[in-house]
């Protein structure tokens, strides 16, 4: 059973806190948090990104941003990654974290899996594409889950 969950992405103001959000909200007996591989420690959600958020009644005011560190990758049970670069990244911290490091997006495009690309200061109209494969992801993870 997977009760830490943790979502990585590179700042972890755009992407990771948008899916922790989407998977508290389906899975609120688990443990999920969010972290960056390269995190803007401390800053809050990106503007577009908290505003499709709350369109979606998440709650991302009061997000952090943090670093992620080899104990948070350790006491994860299952950590969701936006690319495969990002997993080689984690599995270069904690190389045994490797097996339960999988992509949010594995199930997306029919179960082929996809990465899901950084918006960071790119367009509303990219920040929109990236919060539905977001939602998605999130959701479809929930509901394996």
């Amino acid at each position: 059973m997977f009760e830490r969950i943790l979502v990585v992405c590179t700042g972890n103001i755009c992407r990771s806190p948008v899916a922790e959000a989407f998977l508290k909200q389906r899975l609120p007996e688990r443990h999920i948090s969010s972290a960056g591989l390269g995190a803007l420690e401390g800053e809050p959600v990106s503007a577009f990104a908290r505003q499709l958020a709350e369109a979606d009644g998440l709650d991302v005011a009061n997000h952090q941003a943090r670093q992620l560190t080899v104990t948070m990758i350790q006491e994860a049970d299952l950590i969701l990654v936006m690319s495969e670069g990002q997993r080689r990244a984690v599995g270069q911290h904690v190389p045994q974290a490797l097996g339960k490091t999988l992509l949010l997006g594995r199930w997306l495009d029919s179960g082929k899996g996809r990465n899901i690309p950084d918006p960071y200061r790119k367009s509303r109209e990219v920040f929109e594409h990236i919060h539905m494969l977001l939602k998605d992801a999130a959701l479809t993870w929930a509901e394996r889950l």
